[in-house]
C-alpha cells in the first residue's frame, strides 16, 4: 500500500509522452485570453493553459461534416443533365428556327392561298349558273 505523501498525483501508464505545439498570433492570443476569464482562469499563472485547453479539446463536442447520401449527390448529377439537355434542344430549335424562321409562316400562307383559290372558284362556278 502506497502512502500518498500529497503534491502531484502520479500518472503512471498513462503518462503524457505526446507534445503538440500551437502559436497564435495577437488577436487569437486575446480570444484565449477572454475564454480563459470567462471562465475565472488567470492566463498568467503556470500550470492553467495547456490543461484548460486539453479538456476544452477531449471533453468538447465535435461537429462531423454533413455527408451528402449517395442518392442525393447522385439525384443533382441527373437533374444537372436534363438541365444540359434541355440546353442541348432549345440551341438545336433556336438553331433550326434562324436558318428558316418562317417555315410555319410560309405553311400557313400556303393555306391561306389554297383556301382562297378554293373560295373564289366556288364564287365562279355560282355566278356562272
Amino acid at each position: 500500500m502506497t502512502i500518498n505523501k500529497g503534491g502531484r498525483k502520479r500518472l503512471g501508464d498513462r503518462k503524457r509522452e505526446h507534445a503538440i505545439t500551437l502559436r497564435f498570433n495577437g488577436t487569437e492570443l486575446e480570444k484565449v485570453k477572454t475564454i480563459l476569464q470567462s471562465y475565472n482562469l488567470d492566463f498568467g499563472k503556470r500550470g492553467t493553459v495547456g490543461p484548460f485547453l486539453r479538456k476544452l479539446i477531449l471533453n468538447g463536442k465535435t461537429t462531423k461534416e454533413k455527408q451528402i447520401p449517395d442518392d442525393i449527390s447522385n439525384l443533382s448529377y441527373q437533374i444537372n443533365k436534363i438541365g444540359t439537355n434541355i440546353n442541348q434542344l432549345v440551341k438545336v430549335a433556336n438553331y433550326k428556327n434562324m436558318r428558316s424562321p418562317n417555315a410555319n409562316l410560309e405553311l400557313e400562307i400556303e393555306k391561306a392561298s389554297e383556301l382562297m383559290l378554293e373560295l373564289i372558284e366556288t364564287m365562279n362556278t355560282k355566278s356562272q349558273e
